[in-house]
């Protein structure tokens, strides 16, 4: 059983191979009540695998999982009723009906009907969609759909949320909602884990781990993560951007040159940044390139992402 301040999550040395591919590599985790936890990282990072760690669907070849206490190795089917998992291609009944699909996924649970009927009324009212109880699944948007999966995922009342890259493919208004959802399930005590390719949903997280070829490189909160390029991030406004950025690259003192939106965003060596902002216009005059202006900003998360992107690669 959990005792008061332990973690609702708790990963200790995970390791998982698909023949002589590592997927997950001692990775550790460790997610309270009421705490999201973001999960970031390029495509084959392990995050899909991490999840499915975590909810028993495949085993470890090393380390432990405890969920709300219990260990998963040693009661399956007692960590597994405390999970809520939203798996990246979540598969709905086309033919079933809203309500339908969430009365299956409750009797699968073992949800008997005097739970289950008020618990999906309640459910469907939490996410938003009591008025499409009689819509065949296959009729939905894409948004409705995973609202369902999210109602899916939480009809036996879970203590845990496991999200795999839930708004990846919906619009950024349904994707503002989503999340209004999961905040207030982190107000009822519910710990998320969540995986995403959108640094503005890290954003909300209260902590981060930044993965790339099964490790977790770096971790803590958003500001914690963000600061690790403090002084060292010069934003650029001027055209053309390519040239200019093809520009930038060739300064000693500038280790990357990013387009973000309208801009650029260059990322220099420590201490060189009033350097590179006195050499790059007049390289640029030189050049017959325009630079409006050159200045240093805070560092934000696709600035980290990338650097530690193209650190493991040199690496």
């Amino acid at each position: 059983m959990r005792v008061d301040g332990e973690p609702l999550i708790l990963a200790e040395g995970l390791r998982r191979a698909f023949g002589s591919t590592v997927a997950v590599q001692d990775l550790n985790l460790r997610v309270d009540a009421g705490q999201a936890y973001g999960l970031v990282g390029p495509d084959g990072a392990g995050k899909s695998t991490t999840m499915r760690l975590l909810c028993g669907a495949i085993r470890c070849d090393a380390g432990r999982v405890v969920l709300g206490g219990i260990d998963l190795e040693r009661d399956l089917s007692g960590a597994r009723a405390q999970i809520g998992y939203l798996p990246q291609r979540f598969s709905l009944y086309g033919e079933l009906t809203v309500e339908e699909n969430l009365r299956f996924f409750a009797e699968v649970r073992g949800l008997p009907s005097e739970e289950w009927e008020p618990r999906s009324r309640e459910i469907l009212e939490f996410v938003g969609l009591t008025e499409f109880v009689d819509r065949r699944a296959e009729a939905l948007s894409g948004g409705m759909r995973q609202k369902l999966g999210l109602a899916a995922a939480l009809v036996h009342r879970p203590r845990i949320l496991l999200l795999d890259e839930p708004t990846t493919g919906v619009d950024p208004v349904t994707r503002q909602g989503f999340w209004q959802l999961i905040i207030r399930l982190l107000e009822e005590g519910v710990a998320v884990l969540v995986s995403t390719p959108y640094m503005d949903e890290a954003s909300r997280c209260h902590r981060l781990g930044f993965m790339s070829r099964g490790r977790i490189l770096v971790e803590g909160s958003p500001a914690e993560v963000a600061r690790r390029l403090e002084g060292r991030i010069l934003e650029v406004v001027g055209a053309p951007l390519r040239e200019l950025a093809g520009l930038a690259r060739s300064d000693a003192g500038v280790e990357t040159a990013q387009l973000f939106g309208d801009r650029l965003h260059l990322q220099v060596a420590p201490e060189a940044a009033e350097a590179v902002m006195r050499r790059l216009p007049e390289a640029a005059r030189a050049a017959d390139l325009q630079v409006d202006s050159i200045r240093l900003v805070p560092s934000q998360l696709e600035d980290v992402f990338i650097h530690l992107l193209e650190s493991e690669e040199a690496g």
